[in-house]
């Protein structure tokens, strides 16, 4: 089941207020399908909406090796997504390299983000040096604190795979997040009953988007509005 034009309106509710509401918080958000799958056909396409948005940064997290190999070789060949991955046995100069390049990536972002506001860009990618930044990454390979490596503040971050343990879900993965980005959470059919009880126990507001391209846009449009309207102000104080 992949994210659609054709499918008629989802019989989840509109977005509430609350989900866009003003202040500097993470947003979480869930995608599901009925099998697993699906769940690769689901990332692919959600990716090629979210690629769209020139230069946004972002972060998939997986659980393992094979799944983060999978996710690469799927969404290598997306037109607006630059791709990187870190793994375990990656050459610490390449992850210095990685991290480095996205860190960049995130900064200027922010700066094209600020000039779309103040000039009107609609903030679609124009050409391939405005690709929107990707890294794929394993729970174990997140930048940590003990480390000495300061978060990615990646503007979206994806779970495709729900982390192994709690513990993850509110600390490495949530710290590779921006104060204000969006978490989306790509689940298959048991998997929205253990999202829930991690709702439920850490206390977030985890809300449905819709399978409909039309309505993931619906959704992505006013976050990235805002988004863009908070750098503006902090930075022109408008």
């Amino acid at each position: 089941m992949a994210i659609t034009e054709s499918m008629d309106s989802p019989s989840s509710p509109s977005p509430t207020a609350s989900n866009f509401s003003g202040g500097q918080q993470q947003r979480h958000f869930y995608l599901a399908v009925d099998r697993l799958q699906f769940k690769m056909e689901m990332l692919v396409d959600l990716l090629g909406v979210a690629g769209r948005r020139s230069g946004i940064p972002m972060a998939v997290c997986c659980s393992s090796r094979d799944e983060l190999d999978a996710v690469c070789s799927a969404v290598s060949n997306l037109p607006d997504i630059s791709l990187a991955s870190l793994y375990s046995d990656l050459a610490e100069s390449e992850r210095t390299l990685v991290l480095e390049t996205f860190r960049q990536a995130t900064i200027k972002w922010a700066e094209s983000a600020m000039t779309s506001v103040q000039f009107g860009d609609d903030g679609e990618n124009q050409n391939n040096e405005n690709k929107s930044q990707m890294i794929v990454v394993t729970d174990a390979c997140l930048p940590g604190v003990l480390s000495g490596e300061s978060s990615i503040a990646a503007r979206i971050l994806i779970n495709y795979e729900l982390p192994t343990k709690k513990v993850f879900f509110l600390t490495p993965r949530l710290r590779a997040l921006s104060a204000d980005g969006i978490v989306i959470n790509v689940v298959a059919g048991g998997e929205v009953v253990t999202l829930k009880n991690v709702e439920e126990s850490c206390g977030l507001l985890i809300a449905e988007m819709p399978i409909n391209v039309s309505c993931v846009l619906h959704y992505f449009e006013p976050l990235m509005e805002q988004i863009l309207l908070r750098n503006s102000t902090l930075k022109f104080g408008i």
